[in-house]
């Protein structure tokens, strides 16, 4: 090759590294630090910009997304002297990239360092139960302080979480058995408070029963004694007629012969019976004497009758 050629290669060579370092384009959610001669000169926002050559260049490039950033795991103390292990993620976002590249070298590695410090503050003044409860107010506490330090540094700290919070093998061994044995002490309560109840529902249903089944004995007995009190009343009226009928009977003509018949058919009726038991008899001495026996009621018929009129 000529040295013409070689002129003509270098040329070519310096005009496409002149448009690579006179040309930028910015992406979105991006922004470019440019210095020129070694001093800051501009901030590129997202879009087509013109550097001058060998005098510009862009020292720093920095994405204004929200990043996450993972806090490595790290040993911790609590109050209570347990050793856990404790890890978690950063999320934070660059407001001023001039800051974030003159500020400090790596506002990433200083922002996680921080986190860590501020998680070991915290769970040293913590003990061991009140870390796996108290993770809200942990997250709180390392989002404020770190991002009131990285202030300076142009990021904003948007929140923390921690992931995992890994006590020693043999402290979780202890607060397994604490958990089994608080299981079984909850249902043993639980157990104890179903029988407990189940004795009062039991005890109040034959309290229940009890009660209802006097009230049905009490109703029965009465209505027993109102049907008997209306029985009885039934059987005096119907007597009261029949002697009232009796009596009305008698007053008509023949009526007195039809009473000495039936007080005759009623003796012999009568005696009969008491022939048939095995009972001791006294025999009357005028037993064949029928008729002075019908004779003797009508005379006591009679006297009832007079006495029954008024004076």
């Amino acid at each position: 090759m000529t040295a013409i050629g070689w002129i003509v290669g270098l040329l070519i060579l310096f005009t496409i590294i002149t448009i690579s370092k006179t040309a930028k384009i910015v992406p979105q959610k991006t922004a470019f630090i440019v210095e020129r001669l070694g001093k800051y000169k501009a901030t590129l926002e997202p879009g087509f910009h013109i550097l001058i050559p060998w005098f510009d260049k862009v020292a720093y490039k920095h994405t204004l997304k929200e990043q996450a950033v993972d806090v490595p795991p790290q040993v911790c103390i609590t109050r209570d002297n347990i050793s856990v292990e404790v890890d978690g993620i950063l999320y934070m976002q660059v407001m001023d990239p001039v800051k974030a590249s003159y500020g400090i070298n790596d506002y990433r590695f200083a922002s996680t360092q921080l986190a860590q410090t501020t998680m070991r503050s915290i769970i040293g003044k913590m003990d061991l139960d009140k870390t796996f409860e108290e993770r809200e107010t942990i997250n709180a506490t390392i989002v404020q302080a770190v991002d009131k330090a990285s202030d300076p540094w142009g990021v904003k700290v948007t929140r923390y979480e921690v992931k995992n919070i890994t006590p020693p093998q043999s402290i979780k061994d202890a607060m397994e058995k604490q958990m089994r044995a608080e299981r079984e002490k909850r249902a043993t309560i639980a157990e104890s408070e179903g029988d407990r109840q189940a004795k009062i529902n039991r005890a109040e249903g034959e309290k229940q029963s009890m009660i209802a089944q006097s009230e049905g004995e009490k109703q029965k007995r009465i209505n027993e004694a109102e049907g008997r009190a209306a029985e009885i009343e039934k059987v005096a009226m119907a007597t009261a007629k029949g002697i009232r009928e009796i009596g009305k009977s008698i007053e008509m003509p023949g009526g007195e012969n039809a009473v000495n018949l039936r007080i005759a058919e009623q003796y012999l009726q009568e005696f009969g019976k008491l022939a048939q038991t095995n009972n001791s008899l006294i025999i009357p001495s005028n037993l064949s004497d029928i008729a002075g026996i019908i004779k003797s009621a009508n005379a006591v018929l009679k006297e009832i009758e007079t006495e029954k009129k008024p004076q």
